[in-house]
């Protein structure tokens, strides 16, 4: 069976990026234990991660490079703010470590979306989150084997996912 639009394809993969000296490292993978599984055309994923896809079938291997555009977009120097301290305060005062450079903070923006934002950098009255996907700017190069497809549920159809190994589970 081949890859296309509402298939329930199954993935393993190592995702790396390259650093500023031309070396990969891992990022991310999806094991045999724990695959990566997606309905086609509604996973949420970069357009162009589908469209490499596309037309393969089960146990096909494939290899790949999304430029920064075609993947989590370019750096934006604009999702980078400055915070007043008092922002992070809970009851009072700063929780311990919490503001260390590199954390990842949950924050909700001013219309009430939820953002990941990273610690840039710390002083004495502000913080520098950075609000940017951790891979933006980053070329994303995946290597992988096409573990499954098979047709959706209508279920699964219904609700934009997988269920089962490798999907979303309902709580």
């Amino acid at each position: 069976m081949k890859i296309e639009k509402n298939k329930v394809v199954t993935l393993t993969y190592e995702l790396r990026i390259q650093n500023e000296n031309g070396e990969q490292s891992l990022v991310e993978v999806a094991s045999e234990e724990q695959p990566m599984a997606f309905i086609f055309g509604m996973s949420g994923l970069p357009d162009q991660f589908e469209d490499n896809l596309n037309g393969l079938s089960e146990g096909d291997n494939f290899e790949f490079k999304l430029d920064a555009e075609e993947g989590y977009g370019e750096f934006d120097d604009n999702a980078v703010v400055e915070l007043p301290m008092n922002v992070f305060e809970v009851e009072g005062a700063v929780p311990d470590n919490m503001l260390e450079v590199g954390n990842f903070i949950p924050m909700t923006d001013s219309e009430g979306n939820q953002l990941q934002g990273r610690v840039a950098k710390v002083t004495d009255f502000t913080v520098t989150m950075d609000f940017n996907h951790p891979l933006s700017g980053k070329e994303l190069y995946f290597k992988g084997k096409v573990a499954q497809v098979r047709e959706a549920t209508k279920e699964e159809l219904e609700h934009g996912h997988v269920h089962g190994p490798g999907g979303h589970h309902h709580h």
